[in-house]
């Protein structure tokens, strides 16, 4: 298992370069750069910005330098000292932007993935042993809901009900008082008192979906010839679900880990906004949408990092759960 896990993060070195510099190119592939993109903000609030000013501004940030020497620097500034570099539009280191917000964005997306296996698991394998029961049709009905109800209709209406009905503080991940505070106790607990909003609304169309595919694999397993063989010797039928085809059925289950994670992190943006959750989603688009090229490279490399690693868990949770599955 180490030999495997160790041959899997130096695959990862290569990996990480590869995606690194595709997204380098794709996010510089639109007509312009971040200078065009900042004289066109200004220009729409009736500012002129002279030609002198616009080359010293690339020149400034080495705009004006070849794409691969742009990218070399990024990258042995990274390699060498963890430097991201500078972001264009907020003039602040790179590092010290993205750490505190993708260190939330984690803690709200394993709060997610957590939520969602505690409840898709036993539902799912509840729909498969009674199936077409009022139970079953009725988690199919929340199944399909789920997978229909747009996430930021979904946030907008919980936010209403939250506020409305019960005068909860919404929006955010904190209390006015906590936004700037330093970590402490209490700051903890007044993120927990907010994180359940985000974590409800993210866990929804990944629980929906996930139930439909523990049941479906279930149903696979259900009839085969070994579990009833261990059903005529006399095991439990708690036991028997736990022990035998449970166990099988997993193996898709643990493998939506890989996208999961990069998923509800990237794929999250329109409910952040929503919800104005200080994550790394809403810093991502922005950045995106200025051409900020560090900014958005060092966003777009840690979530490819996060899928490796999802990956590399899979695999490994894999080998553990089926002993079928063979390392090489």
């Amino acid at each position: 298992m180490l030999k495997f896990i160790g041959k899997r993060l130096l695959w990862m070195i290569p990996s990480l370069f590869a995606v690194s510099f595709l997204a380098f190119v794709l996010i510089q592939l639109p007509p312009g750069d971040y200078v065009t993109t900042y004289i066109a903000t200004l220009a729409a609030s009736n500012e002129v910005v002279d030609q002198n000013t616009a080359t010293q501004l690339r020149e400034r940030f080495g705009l004006d330098d070849p794409l691969l020497v742009q990218y070399g620097k990024w990258m042995w500034g990274i390699l060498s000292s963890g430097d991201f570099g500078i972001s264009f539009e907020w003039q602040q280191p790179v590092s010290g932007l993205i750490w505190e917000r993708m260190a939330l964005t984690l803690v709200l997306a394993i709060a997610s993935l957590l939520a969602t296996w505690a409840i898709a698991l036993p539902i799912g394998v509840y729909s498969a042993v009674k199936k077409y029961s009022i139970g079953d049709y009725a988690f199919t009905a929340f199944s399909f809901f789920g997978l229909s109800v747009p996430s930021f209709l979904l946030a907008l209406v919980l936010m209403y009900v939250a506020a409305v009905e019960f005068g909860a503080d919404v929006g955010g991940l904190f209390s006015q008082e906590y936004e700037t505070a330093p970590w402490s106790i209490a700051k903890m607990v007044d993120l927990m008192t907010h994180i359940w909003l985000p974590v409800t609304i993210l866990a929804v169309s990944s629980t929906a979906s996930l139930i439909r595919v523990m049941r479906a694999n279930m149903l696979d397993e259900l009839p085969k010839p070994y579990v009833t063989t261990a059903r005529a010797k006399g095991l439990s039928e708690f036991r028997l679900l736990t022990k035998y085809p449970m166990r099988i059925a997993l193996n898709p289950f643990i493998s939506t880990i890989a996208w999961l994670l990069p998923n509800l992190i990237s794929g999250s943006v329109v409910v952040a906004i929503v919800l104005n959750l200080p994550t790394a989603a809403p810093l991502l688009l922005q950045a995106l949408m200025a051409q900020d090229m560090y900014l958005a490279g060092a966003f777009v490399l840690l979530i490819c990092a996060l899928t490796l690693i999802g990956s590399l868990i899979s695999d490994i949770l894999l080998a553990m759960v089926d002993p079928r599955i063979r390392l090489e």
